[in-house]
């Protein structure tokens, strides 16, 4: 997985640096989402690992599942990855454009877990709150977990905020055995 990460790097950011030039990096964001769940895609993912095709031959099968979907400089971008045999990265390819696309939009997701649903308004407040410390626009996905107890459990890229019911008698129980 990490190898992947790494060939994906220069590929995304050069293909996120010619779409910013090209103030398509929204349109560029949706082809390579509708390119990486094709490459998922069982059926093509065999054809681009059968060795008895050449690059090319991968290439021009993806060009053909993504007919009608794609620019000619996605195109263009797909051919270049068949050339260099690095079909397989293009889902790491698309998460490192996200990343980039997202730093550049000032967004961030975040994944806040609570023990209830919340109310339109707790969620409103609870955006305006985390747009204000981390200094970003806020696009929140929920989840609830009962075995939480009660309170929050807030993920936003590497930060982690434990405010849940659970989290805390855990740092308690951690704190006693100590």
């Amino acid at each position: 997985m990490a190898e992947l990460t790494t060939i994906a790097r220069p590929y995304a950011k050069a293909a996120f640096e010619y779409a910013l030039g090209s103030q398509t990096v929204s349109e560029w964001a949706s082809m390579l989402d509708f390119v990486a769940q094709a490459v998922s895609n069982n059926d093509v993912a065999a054809v681009i690992g059968n060795p008895a095709l050449s690059a090319e031959q991968k290439g021009e099968v993806l060009l053909k599942v993504s007919e009608g979907q794609l620019t000619d400089k996605v195109e263009n971008f797909i051919k270049l990855l068949a050339k260099n045999h690095r079909l397989e990265a293009i889902p790491a390819i698309k998460d490192r454009y996200e990343f980039l696309k997202a730093n550049y939009d000032k967004a961030v997701d975040v994944e806040v877990t609570s023990a209830m649903a919340l109310s339109d308004e707790q969620l409103q407040r609870l955006t305006e709150k985390l747009t204000a410390k981390l200094g970003r626009k806020v696009k929140i996905e929920t989840q609830v977990d009962s075995s939480m107890i009660g309170g929050l459990r807030i993920k936003a890229g590497d930060m982690v905020i434990d405010g849940s019911v659970r989290g805390k008698l855990d740092k308690l129980s951690e704190t006693l055995r100590a």
